[in-house]
């Protein structure tokens, strides 16, 4: 939709009513974009574009045309916009910028002998119920959650940050979408370099479409090919307000209930917005546990391919023995049997999770109980091999913000585990410690508070201090600001 390709000859409204009314048609030739055309009492005419299917007719009928049927007024924008009841009106010359608004919803209304239209804020919003999110379930705290109206989400993030120094900008992303992006930070908290290199890359994106906020993300990162996540997101207002408190910089997007955060460290996927909930001690154990519980995911099939092929003596006698009771008939090699269970894992999850939700449910239960089962009478895989790859399986979701990276991590250790052994595992995992210490992003190691150590900031790492010990921001994120605290 440019101006050189279908009005070379015309840029802006003219005032002449037929002319522009023909000149936004040609810009917007799709049947769905209606135009009604009417006459005030003293004889002056309207023509009203707009989109048919999100535009609210009954608003528009009430607040526009009724008012504007009775007009006895001068033909000045000043008069006529008196008598226009909506509390959202804008002036616009350019046809291109009035072809948009027509978009989004809001109507544009011309009339004979002004340069200008008026657009009218009367465009239909279809929104679904603010609701607890099914991806981060709370005992205990708010639980709202964002959806995909953006102007809501916005509104949750006001309610909780009642301050004037919180800015939120919006800015247009997508040649074809015109996907508003709400630029999110508190003025003299958030670094300002910070802010200015994000809305600096939001600029600089240029693709048609932007349908959901993860597509940001691969023009925000550092390195964006990375398997490293470098972005934080939450579909919790409570959680976003607290990280944008912090000094962080958060996104909003039309049409997705994920924002985004960042710089992002990746101890922040170990907390969750309970800890702030319940006592230190408890907050501390269970992100203790989380870590655990990541690290047995990853390593365990990998450990236990190891010391079957390279290491028996890993293992204690006793279980030595029921292990090799379990293998004995086994036809496959110890590598090939994980990534056979590990396999038919992956393909149950998918289908449970694309399925209906009953038949998906059923599919979890026969798939667990009578294919595992069956698989072991049948003795093509042993049951160590299927009780270690469901204790994985489980153990991936105690952080669920990182089930895509560390699932392709436990493929990776199993792989290398079957090939060079137990060495392998030392190497490769060295090896993703050098990458993450490396990483940063938005002037913020990945690693830290950990690497590079910064004692002040542990106090709310893995271990979990109460309110009275964090007075001060995280020194990692930069703020100038630093006390949160007195």
């Amino acid at each position: 939709m440019t101006d050189s390709t279908i009005l070379p000859y015309m840029k802006y409204v003219t005032g002449g009513l037929k002319k522009d009314t023909d000149a936004l048609k040609k810009l917007l030739p799709a049947e769905d974009i209606l135009t009604f055309e009417f006459v005030s009492s003293n004889g002056l005419p309207f023509v009203c574009v707009y989109a048919d299917a999100i535009t609210d007719k009954e608003l528009l009928g009430e607040q526009l045309i009724r008012p504007l049927l009775h007009y006895e007024g001068e033909r000045t924008a000043k008069e006529i916009g008196k008598n226009i009841t909506s509390p959202e009106l804008r002036l616009q010359k350019e046809l291109n910028k009035l072809a948009e608004e027509v978009l989004a919803g809001n109507p544009v209304l011309l009339w004979e002998g002004m340069d200008e239209g008026i657009v009218v804020g009367t465009k239909k919003v279809f929104v679904r119920a603010i609701a607890e999110p099914s991806t981060d379930v709370a005992v205990k705290g708010p639980r709202e959650g964002f959806i995909e109206d953006v102007k809501i989400n916005t509104s949750l993030v006001r309610r909780r940050l009642k301050t004037g120094e919180l800015r939120i900008e919006n800015l247009e992303v997508g040649r074809r979408s015109k996907t508003v992006v709400a630029l999110c930070y508190l003025e003299g908290t958030s670094v300002q370099k910070t802010v200015d290199e994000v809305r600096k890359k939001l600029g600089e994106i240029d693709i048609d479409v932007v349908p959901d906020s993860s597509y940001l993300t691969h023009f925000l990162a550092s390195r964006p090919y990375s398997l490293v996540k470098q972005i934080g997101t939450t579909e919790k207002p409570d959680i976003f307000c607290a990280k944008i408190a912090e000094g962080r910089v958060g996104l909003l997007v039309d049409g997705s209930p994920i924002a985004l955060t960042l710089p992002y460290l990746i101890v922040e996927d170990f907390q969750s917005s309970e800890d702030y909930f319940v006592p230190p001690y408890r907050a501390t154990f269970t992100r203790i546990l989380r870590l655990l519980s990541l690290l047995v995911a990853i390593y365990l099939p990998a450990f236990y391919v190891a010391a079957q092929l390279f290491k028996l003596q890993l293992f204690p006698v006793k279980l030595l023995l029921t292990i090799a009771g379990s293998i004995r008939d086994i036809p496959f090699s110890p590598s090939l049997e994980m990534l056979l269970v590990l396999f038919v894992l992956e393909v149950l999850n998918e289908a449970s999770i694309r399925m209906p939700k009953y038949v998906g449910m059923a599919l979890s239960v026969v798939g667990a109980l009578v294919l595992g089962e069956t698989a072991v009478s049948a003795g093509f895989v042993s049951t160590p091999a299927i009780i270690i790859i469901a204790f994985s399986g489980i153990g991936l979701y105690a952080v669920p913000n990182l089930i895509e990276q560390t699932s392709v991590l436990r493929l990776l250790m199993l792989l290398v585990a079957g090939s060079v052994g137990t060495y392998g595992i030392i190497l490769a995992t060295a090896f993703i410690i050098l990458y993450l210490v490396t990483t940063e992003n938005f002037g913020a190691p990945l690693l830290a508070p950990f690497s590079p150590m910064i004692g002040r900031d542990l106090r709310d790492s893995i271990v979990k201090y109460n309110l009275g010990s964090l007075k001060l921001r995280p020194r990692t994120l930069g703020s100038k600001n630093k006390r949160r605290l007195k």
